[in-house]
């Protein structure tokens, strides 16, 4: 019945997948598919008790509205809207005519990313460098190195990272933009992260349910990241971030705010924090929720996102002056450092 995720697979005991066997029986019955949704979301989402949310009241009144006549087209509604009490951006419900998403965690919020605005810092298309899916760039008179990477998606490698290290070595310090980054691979995100650190850092936890209850869940499990053995970078680093970093980004976030020389500056981060797992309905429509939660080192939640060391937002006025306030505060916060 359900499509489980690979990465999943490594950290879940056999039997959270019990579940995960193909059911060939077809059903396009409504109050059949609503039932197996809340039941799937009801054994294995993983924030109902951090969220505090009454699943046993949101299935009395979504089921309130069900009719056994009702379309295809009515069903999705009621069942997406049914999924965004979870405020989960993890959270979609695919049918092959529409997916339901939850993007109130960046929508609700001012953007505090505006590419006119960074285009008065990188310039045309020849005034920038670009390693993978990395675009990069000397700022402020060549004193500071300056890294936008728009999806932890995109490609990134260790060659491409020592070419970026190489052009800014005589740099006071490093800029890394990952605003509107909506995550993608925790693999790219430790790959740039490990080139921060010189030591072997403790840098969150994980966790996964172990039964069907809402708070049925394993201990902890301690996540490391380890050094890279290729250039490192220990002057300081601003990471800038707003309310569209989510996922890896949030993830790629929480493990840069534990080094020292790194200071995390603009908006709140959007968050996600939940690794996700996939099912599917009687019907053929799929799922993809939240399963198991990411703690970070204290073992807080950080799903609902993480805040900056300095908090800047960009303004009408900024806008008009053709000015990023976030990275001008990045500059002048790296300036004034001491680099030993």
């Amino acid at each position: 019945m359900k499509r489980c995720l690979p990465y999943l697979l490594l950290l879940m005991p056999a039997f959270f997948f019990a579940a995960c066997e193909k059911e060939d029986r077809y059903s396009s019955m409504p109050r059949e598919n609503f039932e197996a949704l809340w039941k799937i979301m009801d054994e294995h989402y993983c924030f109902f008790e951090y969220k505090q949310v009454d699943w046993d009241e949101v299935h009395e009144r979504y089921g309130r509205q069900l009719s056994d006549t009702m379309g295809q087209f009515a069903l999705f509604d009621l069942l997406g809207s049914m999924l965004a009490e979870l405020k989960d951006g993890h959270t979609n419900l695919v049918s092959p005519f529409n997916v339901s998403r939850y993007l109130a965690w960046y929508e609700d919020y001012p953007p505090n990313f505006y590419k006119e605005l960074q285009d008065r810092y990188l310039g045309k298309s020849a005034d920038y460098l670009i390693a993978g899916s990395v675009k990069y760039k000397r700022l402020s008179g060549d004193s500071i190195g300056y890294m936008h990477y728009s999806s932890f998606s995109g490609s990134v490698s260790d060659p491409g990272l020592n070419y970026i290290f190489d052009y800014f070595k005589d740099c006071k310090g490093l800029i890394i933009d990952i605003r509107d980054n909506g995550g993608g691979s925790l693999a790219n995100a430790d790959l740039i992260a490990s080139r921060f650190t010189e030591e072997k850092l403790l840098t969150g936890y994980i966790q996964h349910k172990l039964g069907k209850e809402h708070g049925d869940f394993s201990e902890p499990y301690p996540v490391y990241l380890a050094p890279s053995t290729r250039v490192r970078w220990l002057r300081p680093v601003a990471v800038l971030t707003n309310r569209h970093c989510f996922s890896a980004a949030n993830d790629f976030v929480q493990k840069m705010r534990m080094m020292p020389q790194v200071t995390v500056i603009g908006d709140r981060t959007g968050g996600g924090s939940g690794l996700p797992l996939s099912s599917e309905l009687p019907n053929g429509w799929s799922i993809r929720f939240s399963a198991a939660p990411m703690l970070d080192a204290d073992k807080q939640h950080t799903e609902f996102g993480i805040d900056p060391d300095i908090r800047v937002n960009i303004t009408p006025q900024d806008l008009s002056n053709g000015k990023d306030p976030i990275i001008e505060a990045a500059i002048l916060h790296i300036l004034s450092q001491q680099v030993y």
